[in-house]
């Protein structure tokens, strides 16, 4: 899967005003933002064969991400029910 593929705009493409706010205004977001980019490089980079690891530890990764993901999501979710 492509790196860009991972990008949280083009994960919720239809959420892109919100997560333009929470860059600007929450530190929090900004931060998983961040962890996302680099875990969503880390494991392309492994899945391109570009850098070793092992299946469990893919798995664990891609584990971390999905996580980040659940929370960047409640984040928006709490955004368009307010």
């Amino acid at each position: 899967m492509s790196e860009l593929g991972h990008d949280l705009h083009a994960l919720f493409p239809a959420q892109r005003e919100i997560l333009h706010a929470l860059k600007l205004e929450s530190a929090h977001y900004r931060d998983l933002a961040d962890r996302h980019h680099k875990l969503a490089q880390q494991i392309y980079r492994i899945e391109a064969g570009l850098d070793p690891a092992s299946d469990d530890r893919l798995e664990d990764l891609k584990k971390q991400r999905l996580s980040l993901l659940d929370e960047v999501a409640a984040m928006i979710a709490e955004r368009q029910d307010a």
